[in-house]
């Protein structure tokens, strides 16, 4: 049973954030009793940084035109699949793999890189290529958008990242990312992966001048696709990292890591169609990401051998297997390294 949008602004509005982290530590217990908290070993790698969207929050970008264009990048095939072959060897399972909107690089480019990747390393899963570069892709081909998840799947695609959600909600999008698809956009790119039998994920960036109806508006989008489809693993929510962004500079307080907690732990109870819900520490760090496995998580995600797009924005934490495996055992529960899917590999 979800909560009503009434009863999460409620909830939000709450000072009761030891109450509601407990409300969502049950609701985890319920849809997790076997006491397991799991991670990944992957790669997030950033294949351009050329884009033409100039997100507000974004302080990864390279524009395509103007003074800017000479700290634009486009990696060779060659170097991808020596960071690939990098992963592996220290025990990853899968890729990552998100960039820029670059009106240079064809769909082919893309076709060509996947085919490459599956051929030398066919056992990496390739979670790759937001909702908002899969448009990008379609209206550059001018095909639709499920012959273009088609043309990547048949490439080597095995599911679609989350990023590029923000917040679901166009009063928010205009004003932070007016260049940017729109909820509905985002939306159908992810009802058409499911639809063709592709698993995707679901995120939220909060912290960005948006109010909390926002928040919950956006809840209420992702729990009802769900509803339709069953196509989404796991919930991520993380918080706007403002450090080198245009939007940093607009006069409004960081997220913290209660207002994270909160946010958390309200996720888990409004998205009981979920299954997974992610506790971060890419942006909050080990502790409060340790936390969050009491408010709802029960993912601490990807121990993340690379990841360019956060540390732009001036936020570096970083971590181990065996760094995460402590915080997850001293927090209660027994370790699992799992795949993109959330299958588990072993428990010890």
């Amino acid at each position: 049973m979800s909560l009503t949008k009434e009863q999460a602004l409620d909830l939000y509005h709450s000072d009761d954030l030891i109450g509601i982290g407990m409300e969502a530590d049950a609701v985890r217990k319920k849809l997790h009793p076997e006491g397991v908290v799991t991670y990944i070993i992957d790669r997030n790698i950033n294949y351009t940084n050329l884009c033409t969207e100039y997100c507000t929050f974004c302080a990864f970008y390279a524009p395509v035109k103007g003074p800017g264009r000479a700290a634009g990048y486009v990696l060779d095939f060659e170097t991808i699949y020596e960071k690939i072959r990098e992963t592996v060897e220290l025990g990853g399972t899968g890729v990552l793999m998100q960039g820029g909107l670059n009106p240079e690089l064809p769909l082919k480019w893309y076709d060509d890189l996947l085919h490459g990747i599956k051929q030398r390393f066919p056992q990496v899963h390739l979670h790759c290529f937001s909702a908002s570069e899969i448009i990008h892709f379609a209206g550059l081909e001018g095909i639709s958008i499920r012959d273009t998840i088609v043309r990547l799947r048949d490439a080597g695609l095995d599911s679609i990242p989350g990023g590029g959600a923000e917040i679901l909600d166009d009063e928010v999008r205009y004003k932070v990312a007016r260049l940017k698809c729109l909820t509905a956009d985002w939306l159908n790119v992810h009802r058409t992966a499911h639809q063709l039998g592709m698993r995707t994920t679901a995120t939220m960036m909060f912290g960005c001048g948006e109010e909390l109806r926002h928040r919950v508006n956006h809840l209420q989008h992702v729990y009802d696709l769900q509803q339709e489809t069953g196509g989404f693993t796991a919930f991520i929510p993380w918080t706007f990292q403002p450090g080198n962004t245009a939007l940093g500079g607009r006069g409004w307080d960081e997220a913290t890591s209660v207002e994270y907690l909160k946010n958390l732990a309200i996720s888990r109870l409004f998205l009981s169609n979920i299954e997974n819900v992610q506790s971060s520490w890419v942006t909050q760090g080990l502790k409060v990401c340790q936390m969050g496995l009491r408010f709802g998580g029960n993912d601490v995600g990807s121990v993340m051998l690379e990841e360019n797009v956060v540390k732009a924005a001036g936020t570096t934490n970083c971590t181990t297997e065996e760094e995460l495996r402590r915080i997850i055992r001293d927090a209660g529960f027994r370790p699992a390294q799992r795949d993109t899917l959330y299958r588990r590999f072993f428990l010890n």
